[in-house]
C-alpha cells in the first residue's frame, strides 16, 4: 500500500509537470513570434525571458546588448521592446515604430501558436488517425428504432453533412431536431464507410455547450446506473490528403469553440463555474496529457490555439487590444496618449488576473 501511493504521489507530480511543460513550450513559442518578427523588422529588443520572476540565468549579447534570461515561474514569458511602455529614445523602439510593423509584431505571437499546434494535429493525425466518437452501447428501444439505430463500435465521422470532431459539432448539427427527427449520419463499421439512418430519441434544444445529457439521450446512447453514457473515442486513418484536410479543419474547430463558449458567457447562457483558470487548467491537462502520446498532442493543440484565439481578443493587456490601439494611430495619424494607454493595458492585466483566480475559486465552491 505504501509502495503503491508512493508511485500515486510521483504519477501525479510527473503528470502536473508534463502539463506545466506543455504550458510553458506554448507560452516560449508565443513570445519567439514576437522576438522573430521583431528582429525582421529591426525593432530595438532588450530581453527575451522565459518564465517570470527572479532569474536563474541570464546572458547579454555583447554585439545586440540583448539579454536572454530563464525565470524562477514557469508560466509565463516575455520580449521585452525597447520603448513599449512609452515613447522610446531610439528610432527602433517599439512604439517608434510604423503602426503596421507593430500589428505585424503583436500578430505573430499568436501566429506561432497556431502554427506550432496545426503541427502537432498534422503530427497526430498522421501518426495515430483521427479520434472518432465511438458507441460503445446503445439504448434498447422499440420497433420504431429498431432500424434506425446505432450499432456497438460505430465511429461517427459527420452528421446531416457536417463533419463531427467535437462533441459541440455533434450538438450543432442537432440543434433544434426534435424527438422522431430521422438524421443521416457517416460511419465507419467494422472498417469501412457507411452512411445510416439514425432516429432520435429526445429533443436537442441545447442551451449551451454543456447540456451533453441531452445529446447522448436523443442518439440512443446508453446510460448506466451511475450516470455515465457508454460511448468513447477510437483513431481512425484517413487517406494522406483527407488527414492533412482534417488537420486544417480540426484546428479551425477548435478555434471556433472559443468564440462559442465566450458568446455563451457573455449571453448568460453559461455561468462562470463551467470555466477554469491557471490551476483548473494544469489540472485537467495533466489528466489528458498523462494518458498517450497522442493525448500529449492533442491537449497541447488545444492548448495553442486557445492562446492564440484569446490573445488575438481586443480586451486590454492582450496583443489583439495593442493591435487596436495601433490600428487608431495608423487611421488617425496620432497615437492615444502613451500613458493612457499604458494604464489600460495595466487595468486589464489585473482585471484578468483576477477574473483568472475567481474562475479557478468557483471549481472548489
Amino acid at each position: 500500500m505504501i509502495l503503491l501511493s508512493v508511485s500515486s504521489v510521483f504519477g501525479a507530480i510527473g503528470a502536473v509537470l508534463l502539463a506545466i511543460l506543455i504550458l510553458l513550450i506554448m507560452i516560449t513559442v508565443h513570445e519567439f513570434g514576437h522576438y522573430i518578427a521583431g528582429k525582421a523588422l529591426k525593432f530595438k529588443i532588450n530581453e527575451f525571458a522565459i518564465g517570470f520572476g527572479p532569474k536563474l540565468f541570464r546572458r547579454t549579447s555583447k554585439k545586440t546588448g540583448e539579454a536572454f534570461s530563464i525565470r524562477l515561474l514557469p508560466l509565463g514569458g516575455f520580449c521585452a521592446f525597447d520603448g513599449e511602455e512609452g515613447e522610446g529614445e531610439n528610432l527602433d523602439s517599439f512604439n517608434n515604430k510604423a503602426p503596421w510593423k507593430r500589428i505585424i509584431v503583436l500578430v505573430s505571437g499568436p501566429l506561432m501558436n497556431y502554427l506550432l499546434a496545426l503541427l502537432l494535429i498534422i503530427v497526430s493525425l498522421f501518426s495515430f488517425g483521427q479520434l472518432l466518437f465511438k458507441v460503445v452501447a446503445v439504448t434498447p428501444a422499440g420497433e420504431n428504432y429498431a432500424q434506425y439505430s446505432f450499432y456497438e463500435n460505430d465511429l461517427i465521422t459527420d452528421i446531416d453533412g457536417k463533419g463531427i470532431y467535437l462533441t459541440t459539432d455533434l450538438m450543432y448539427a442537432l440543434k433544434g431536431k426534435n424527438e422522431g427527427d430521422i438524421v443521416k449520419v457517416n460511419v465507419i463499421r467494422g472498417g469501412e464507410k457507411q452512411t445510416v439512418e439514425i432516429m432520435l430519441r429526445g429533443d436537442c434544444d441545447f442551451k449551451n455547450s454543456t447540456e451533453t445529457d441531452k445529446l447522448w439521450t436523443a442518439l440512443g446512447i446508453l446510460k448506466n446506473s451511475s450516470g455515465q453514457y457508454y460511448y468513447g473515442a477510437e483513431s481512425h486513418r484517413f487517406g494522406f490528403f483527407e488527414t492533412l484536410g482534417r488537420s486544417f479543419v480540426y484546428s479551425f474547430k477548435i478555434a471556433g469553440t472559443i468564440f462559442k463558449v465566450l458568446g455563451e458567457l457573455l449571453t448568460g447562457h453559461l455561468g462562470l463555474s463551467a470555466m477554469g483558470g491557471p490551476v483548473t487548467t494544469i489540472k485537467l491537462t495533466s489528466q489528458i496529457a498523462s494518458q498517450s502520446v497522442q493525448n500529449f498532442f492533442e491537449i497541447a493543440a488545444y492548448i495553442g490555439i486557445n492562446l492564440a484565439v484569446f490573445n488575438l481578443l481586443p480586451i486590454p493587456a492582450l496583443d489583439g487590444s495593442k493591435v487596436i490601439f495601433c490600428l487608431i494611430e495608423w487611421i488617425f495619424r496620432k497615437p492615444v496618449p502613451r500613458k493612457v494607454e499604458a494604464v489600460i493595458h495595466a487595468v486589464g492585466f489585473f482585471l484578468i488576473l483576477g477574473f483568472a483566480v475567481l474562475v479557478d475559486i468557483l471549481q472548489f465552491i
